[in-house]
């Protein structure tokens, strides 16, 4: 099957014009490097897509928050949307071409997905134009190719959870769904840059075994307590002992901020992808909505602006609007 969907009935009015909005992410989850994400309600990136008969993708604009749009590149192939609709037409023979326009609503290097939220939102909008539209699992493959121009490799812990929703294991060939309670998450974003690059070069030295098991371990635990319901066995997994380490001193204020949500209940608390955003997971609202506060205030220890989300853990998934 080549994942095709809908396909357009004959005489049908063709669509030409579609917007899509692609929500904030948290990779990993601590405990699953380039493995696990899930989607907050939030912040996102919207991207509009139209239908050209010029065989080519065209970014015209990108625009937005994120103090750093501009840096963004308007050549498709070293953008990861751009490059993601490449890979669209090139892979399933597509004659005609697409103009993009990309609003940033995510800010870059904040460990959030924003790369990913990009490349997400114009496939699931360029496949909205599409004759025959495709399934959400034919444009995984497609969004790792995008995702994989700003961070180096192909992993799918941000474009799955970010095509299906919710808290989702992704491998290089599949996303998986996974049931999860109903949790929430507190993610805080400080003024703060750390680029991908430089947060995945804090990886490169060998690990002892004895860390790689007691992550398996942890990993094993984490998916169990998922499966379960159970949040005793989520909060005896949510804990990183490989990237973790690593990562916080590139973080200012993390030990504070961490500390700062599991004083507040959180089941666990770690860093959001690459970083800086540090998240954590709670049982119930009103204790996520206090440590984020608390997480602020840590963060503003070290004169540092943030800005708070609350959200189910169980996130949206990238859709057309309007």
């Amino acid at each position: 099957m080549d994942g095709r969907i809908d396909q357009a009935r004959p005489g049908a009015e063709r669509r030409l014009q579609a917007t899509a909005f692609a929500p904030a992410s948290v990779g990993n989850i601590g405990v699953g490097f380039d493995l696990l994400g899930h989607t907050i309600d939030g912040p996102g990136d919207r991207a509009t897509v139209r239908r050209i008969d010029a065989p080519e993708v065209r970014i015209v604009a990108i625009d937005g928050d994120v103090g750093g749009s501009a840096q963004l590149p308007l050549q498709a192939e070293r953008n990861t949307a751009g490059r993601a609709l490449i890979e669209l037409r090139e892979r399933h023979g597509i004659e005609h071409g697409f103009e993009l326009h990309l609003h940033k609503g995510i800010a870059l290097g904040s460990g959030l997905g924003g790369s990913a939220a990009s490349c997400v939102a114009a496939l699931v909008a360029a496949n909205a134009v599409l004759d025959a539209p495709l399934s959400r699992e034919a444009l995984y493959p497609l969004a790792l190719v995008g995702e994989a121009v700003a961070s180096g490799s192909m992993h799918g812990d941000n474009v799955a959870p970010m095509l299906l929703g919710g808290v989702v294991l992704a491998t290089p060939t599949r996303m998986i769904a996974l049931t999860a309670p109903p949790l929430f998450c507190a993610a805080v974003h400080p003024d703060f840059v750390l680029e991908t690059r430089r947060a995945r070069e804090a990886l490169a030295a060998p690990y002892p075994l004895a860390d790689f098991v007691r992550q398996s371990e942890h990993l094993a635990l984490f998916l169990t307590g998922l499966a379960r319901g159970d949040h005793a066995l989520i909060a005896e997994g949510l804990r990183d002992v490989l990237v973790q380490p690593r990562r916080a001193p590139l973080i200012p204020g993390f030990a504070a901020v961490r500390d700062a949500a599991l004083a507040h209940g959180a089941l666990g608390a770690s860093i959001s992808g690459a970083g800086p955003t540090v998240f954590g997971w709670f049982a119930e609202r009103d204790r996520a909505e206090g440590a984020a506060q608390a997480m602020q205030a840590a963060f503003a220890q070290v004169d540092l602006h943030s800005t708070a989300w609350v959200s189910p853990v169980n996130g949206p998934r990238a859709e057309v609007i309007g």
